[in-house]
């Protein structure tokens, strides 16, 4: 009975707050199916110059549901956290670019191969380094998962040379051109798009790829599977009236402009910012969005917390102590995975990106909010409790009418301070798929390659909102000080 009055107070509160899906309301028409991709992998999956997910994969999955009459959603994050949503029954499906392999077949079902996949390897565009055996002993950056990391991590020790990870596409590049690693493996149409679209490499075997296998959709092993029939009818059915020729050409063939935009557009950072200024003006309200509900469901959380660290009650103050200690210990990238993929897996009960984001800044931030709450009721002069109970008053009378009002207001500008740090730590939850700035930027600079330019606008809208932040802050101590 307690435990379905403690479901119902959190739905509801929930509900009230807009919490319940997070994300766009279920209407009757909703997509049957739930797939997850990559949003950083043209020209595969990425995000067109109307910030409309595009690519290979994509056209090929609208294709092929249409044929085959059914509907989905696509939810495009970072290509781990894709696999892993299937995985944890977060998602129904995922498509890509994901190589069919021995290994991954033991987690999931694949469809028959889209595509035949070649993995080419790049240098910067005036490094010296020829062949593979000039490798030796230097670094090789790579993306996680890809069919280029695959085959490079199979010939590492055959070369010699050493292997550095990172997350998207784009980081990768720049970490060969700025001379952090000489090379970087991935499949071909992959590098020859991004050569296309102006960035600074060279690809050494564009006419010998080395054969890495075949892309496949897949699914979660032996669920999901009147979907992945329905996507291999789907698939036989575009490959034989040539619609599926006709995708793949699209994107193999088309100039680089035809997705990315102007070419004198993104020369400048203000023909980018002019020219994606929806998105990021969109990144930026769903920053704003997460920064404030997590406040104050973290400011609400950490004042219970606070008030439990004073306790009489010696068990009270264990329980806020490990709370807190255990929650400010955690990475909040670590935590953001385990309540999106690690809980779903282990529950079997689905949770949002957004709710899973909502929770992962409350428990965070609330436990932060939670260590200097109490320190601001101890700040108090002892004296005044005194003084209280002196007069009759009981300790929790004391706590309420003298203590806490005390003690808030020198805590005023910790919570604007926490506040700031929040808007901050909502970047790291473009990891689970929750389309914020940093996230917004990410697909901006998979479209186009200008990561310098489309930073620095990201920093400079970042640090216009903190700036104006602290403003408020100083201004707000002041006042209250006063």
């Amino acid at each position: 009975m307690k435990k379905g009055i403690l479901t119902a107070v959190v739905a509801a509160t929930f509900a009230f707050l807009g919490l319940g899906a997070l994300g766009p309301k279920a209407s009757a028409s909703e997509p049957s199916y739930t797939i997850t991709a990559d949003a950083t992998y043209a020209p595969f999956d990425f995000q067109d110059k109307d910030n409309k997910y595009v690519g290979i994969d994509q056209d090929l999955l609208k294709e092929i549901a249409k044929a085959s009459g059914f509907t989905y959603n696509v939810k495009p994050m970072t290509f781990n956290a894709a696999m892993q949503s299937v995985a944890s029954s977060q998602a129904d499906g995922v498509i890509a670019g994901t190589t069919i392999t021995d290994e991954r077949k033991k987690v999931y079902d694949f469809s028959d191969s889209y595509y035949k996949t070649g993995v080419a390897w790049a240098t910067a565009k005036n490094s010296k380094i020829r062949s593979l055996d000039d490798l030796k002993g230097k670094v090789v950056a790579l993306k996680t998962g890809t069919a280029g990391a695959e085959y490079a991590e199979k010939i590492k020790d055959q070369y010699g040379f050493k292997i550095t990870y990172f997350s998207d596409s784009d980081t990768v590049y720049r970490d060969v051109i700025n001379g952090n690693s000489v090379a970087t493996f991935a499949d071909l149409p992959v590098l020859q798009y991004t050569v296309k679209n102006g960035t600074a490499l060279k690809v050494q075997n564009g006419d010998a790829p080395f054969d890495a296998g075949y892309l496949g959709f897949a699914v979660k092993k032996g669920e999901n599977q009147q979907l992945l029939a329905d996507f291999n009818k789907g698939l036989a059915t575009i490959k034989e009236n040539g619609t599926y020729d006709k995708i793949v050409n699209k994107y193999l063939s088309a100039k680089a402009e035809t997705f990315t935009g102007s070419a004198k557009d993104n020369k400048t950072v203000w023909g980018i910012l002019s020219s994606n200024k929806k998105a990021f003006l969109s990144g930026l309200g769903q920053t704003a969005y997460l920064t404030v509900v997590g406040i104050i469901l973290a400011s609400l959380w950490g004042l219970l917390l606070g008030v439990m660290g004073v306790s009489k009650n010696r068990l009270v103050r264990a329980i806020s102590t490990t709370v807190v200690y255990t929650f400010r210990g955690m990475p909040m990238l670590v935590l953001a995975f385990f309540l999106y993929i690690g809980f779903p897996a282990l529950t079997g009960v689905k949770i949002s990106a957004w709710t899973a984001g909502i929770l992962t800044l409350v428990l965070n931030e609330g436990a932060y909010t939670g260590a200097f709450v109490r320190g601001g009721f101890n700040s108090v002069d002892a004296g005044q409790m005194e003084a209280a109970r002196s007069l009759g008053l009981s300790h929790a009378q004391a706590m309420r009418r003298v203590i806490i009002p005390q003690g808030l207001k020198l805590m005023v500008p910790s919570f604007i301070n926490q506040f700031i740090i929040t808007l901050k730590d909502t970047s790291l939850l473009s990891a689970i798929g929750i389309l914020e700035l940093t996230q917004t930027g990410t697909l901006i600079v998979t479209r186009n390659s200008q990561g310098f330019r489309v930073w620095a606008i990201v920093a400079m809208i970042y640090l216009v909102v903190i700036t104006l932040l602290t403003l408020l802050s100083n201004w707000v101590e002041k006042r209250t000080n006063a």
